[in-house]
């Protein structure tokens, strides 16, 4: 009976990693943590995928390959930048910056690395000229 149970829960381990490795490992994806600031939530830590118009945060520790959230580029606000204090959240790497902003009604902050908020940033700025972008 044990020896099922530590079956058991070897095999979703190893699921989890297999997850995990093939979120980071996935063409266009980036380690990025979401907050939501209108709900009060603590961070999250996930994979923000980039696509045509949007961006997918993906949770990295979930059942389901979809995305949680999706962040529309047009109507995007980016409201302010800041460093992340090395107490906020546990086992993250220096160096993080978090950025606030706002799509639609929701206001929500993305931590990242300084390479993924030059991605980022880049995604952002390259938007068709139609597009309304309001970065600060």
């Amino acid at each position: 009976m044990v020896v099922d149970v530590l079956i058991v829960l070897g095999l979703l381990v190893a699921l989890l990693g297999l997850r995990v490795l093939i979120l980071t490992r996935s063409r266009g994806s980036v380690l990025c943590c979401l907050r939501s600031l209108s709900k009060k939530r603590g961070w999250r830590v996930g994979v923000a995928r980039y696509a045509d118009g949007h961006l997918n945060w993906i949770p990295l520790i979930g059942l389901l390959p979809r995305p949680r959230h999706v962040i529309v580029r047009r109507g995007l606000v980016v409201s302010g930048r800041r460093k992340v204090g090395s107490g906020e959240f546990f086992g993250f790497i220096e160096g993080v910056t978090a950025i606030e902003c706002r799509n639609g009604n929701d206001t929500f902050e993305l931590a990242m690395g300084y390479r993924a908020l030059t991605g980022f940033v880049a995604w952002l700025e390259s938007a068709p000229p139609s597009a309304y972008l309001d970065v600060a």
